[in-house]
């Protein structure tokens, strides 16, 4: 959102009552609006606010987790509070009512399950879990996904499909400690810049998917649903038997695609013009796939 377009409320609103909230939220609206970095005397500039006040409060929200900084660029962007705020928002009742029937009709034509999934910081965690109408197999046995049940987001295709759509400075506040990356199997990315060159990979081709990152002998794949602002806010996915896949990974990625989109439209929001409508044809689920190691 421009420095035009943050409201700044009538006289006697609660900005005008307390400047340095209404200012707060003024400069969390702006960054959120901002597909990358923002220095502080950039900021300060576009919203007219005192620079002492700008560093002021962006120290306040840096301290709080609402925004991150990034010392080898001087400049700010939006921290893991911020997304907890947006993913509490996003787990509420209304997205589940629009993505179920969207997640069943993908479980009917796959005859597999899929769930829908969001970032909480850095785990995906699982909101849906939509069976199809006659389940076959025991895939379901195996599986440790479940409603409410919380996986590091780098190793899920669900998480991975956001993740993907994520600016680097959101990643290095998600993965800034060591022992972030995390390992189930053994596999996955060890470091941040490896785990940035992956997602860029996925980005590009415009899906995601895990080799044995999260079970032994699974893969899944996974696709992002986005807001108007064509940011990931949840993702469909869905999980397999490597070496029993029921279909053709293009058939799942089409599957996956179109319930993502369908989610999208619900949504009101848009697909982003390049890496997000899933142009490339996805590798089959095997051993040296780009997100195993």
């Amino acid at each position: 959102m421009s420095a035009r377009t943050v409201p700044s409320g009538p006289p006697g609103t609660a900005s005008s009552a307390s400047p340095a909230v209404g200012r707060a939220l003024d400069i969390l609206l702006y960054l959120a609006g901002r597909p990358g970095l923002v220095q502080a005397a950039t900021l300060a500039r576009d919203l007219g606010v005192p620079r002492s006040s700008a560093y002021h409060i962006l120290t306040v929200l840096a301290d709080r987790g609402f925004v991150t900084y990034v010392p080898s660029e001087q400049a700010y962007g939006l921290g893991v509070s911020s997304f907890e705020v947006g993913s509490a928002y996003l787990r509420h009742e209304p997205l589940e009512r629009l993505a179920r029937p969207l997640l069943r009709t993908v479980a009917s034509r796959l005859g597999q399950t899929v769930h829908l999934g969001i970032l909480h910081g850095a785990e995906t965690v699982y909101l849906l879990k939509e069976r199809p109408p006659a389940r076959t197999g025991d895939i379901d046995i195996a599986l440790v996904t479940d409603v409410g049940v919380r996986l590091p987001a780098h190793l899920t295709a669900n998480g991975r499909a956001i993740l993907a759509h994520t600016s680097e400075a959101q990643l290095r506040a998600l993965f800034s400690r060591p022992g972030d990356l995390t390992t189930r199997t053994g596999r996955g990315p060890r470091s941040l810049k490896e785990l940035t060159a992956e997602l860029d990979r996925e980005r590009r081709r415009g899906w995601s998917q895990e080799v044995e990152l999260v079970s032994p002998g699974f893969c899944s794949m996974g696709a992002a649903a986005f807001d108007h602002n064509e940011r990931p806010v949840a993702a469909i996915s869905t999980t397999w038997r490597r070496h029993h896949a029921p279909h053709d990974t293009e058939e799942v990625r089409e599957a996956l695609a179109q319930g993502a989109a369908r989610l999208t439209t619900a949504l009101s929001g848009h697909i982003p013009a390049t890496g997000g409508g899933w142009a490339a044809r996805p590798g089959q689920c095997v051993a040296n796939a780009p997100s195993s190691r």
